[in-house]
């Protein structure tokens, strides 16, 4: 599979968004000789045209644009679209990453940074979006593809999510997350295993898990300071309970069971 979706890499269409030549000139060629096709956009504007115009298979944004600001520019492209979104970043401070995630990034990239590295986090976010795709296109029209939880129908094959009827729009990101954890409901999944299970990186901000829970909760639940389905497990991580079937004797994940903390950089629910 990974050899497969690796060949699917070549010719990718990928939008550079940057207000500075060199960086976009740099860039440019790095992708170019790793075999992905690239446009590029000196601002927001331009590149939210050329994303509808040209449907890029993959954004990278520079966080600092003149005028409407890269955070502005995701949240716009989300309202529209799931392609996925690399952000270029001075501001390294744990806040403006979080907006960022908040706004739909992917991934980020600090400035300065090396095009070669840049490259790798291209060809990783691309291969695991497509192979999100592949695996959907598996289960089409398949029983299988949806996952039922209370009043939540999660239809993998689909990627659509109702909750009690009504249709919820979830980022990409989100709806992987929520898909993985509800297949497993009671079981306990640190933020580490969560982001080698969701985002498949053996290691990264750990935040992002945090902020992605955070906004699922404000979504799927009644009352997100009191989740009744995304809960926290002290000292551990997070838990998928299913509503229609009480209250799950809690399983242990990859690692340790809970305690009576909470997971490091959480808040208590």
């Amino acid at each position: 599979m990974a050899d497969q979706v690796d060949l699917l890499l070549d010719g990718r269409l990928v939008l550079l968004v940057d207000d500075d030549p060199t960086v976009l000139e740099v860039c440019r060629a790095y992708l170019e000789s790793a075999g992905f096709r690239v446009q590029d956009a000196a601002d927001a504007f331009v590149a939210l045209d050329r994303i509808a115009a040209e449907r890029p298979d993959l954004v990278v944004l520079d966080r600092m644009l003149p005028g409407v600001d890269g955070i502005e520019v995701c949240r716009r492209i989300r309202a529209n679209s799931q392609v996925p979104v690399i952000m270029l970043t001075a501001l390294g401070g744990e806040d403006d990453r979080i907006a960022g995630l908040e706004a739909g990034v992917d991934d980020y990239l600090a400035k300065p940074f090396s095009p070669r590295e840049l490259t790798l986090r291209v060809q990783s976010v691309l291969r695991r979006a497509l192979a999100v795709e592949a695996a959907g296109a598996a289960v089409a029209g398949s029983e299988a593809a949806v996952i039922s939880r209370g009043p939540l129908r999660i239809d993998t094959a689909a990627h659509t999510v109702d909750l009690d009827g009504r249709r919820l729009a979830l980022t990409q990101r989100e709806f992987e997350l929520l898909a993985f954890l509800a297949r497993r409901p009671g079981t306990v999944f640190s933020r580490e295993d969560l982001l080698q299970g969701v985002w498949g990186w053996s290691h990264g901000d750990l935040s992002t898990v945090t902020v992605h829970v955070r906004r699922l909760r404000e979504k799927i639940e009644a009352d997100a300071a009191n989740p009744r389905m995304l809960v926290t497990v002290w000292g551990y991580g997070y838990r998928f309970d299913d509503p229609g079937a009480g209250t799950p004797a809690t399983q242990a994940g990859p690692g340790p069971t809970a305690s009576t903390e909470p997971p490091r950089g959480e808040e208590s629910p």
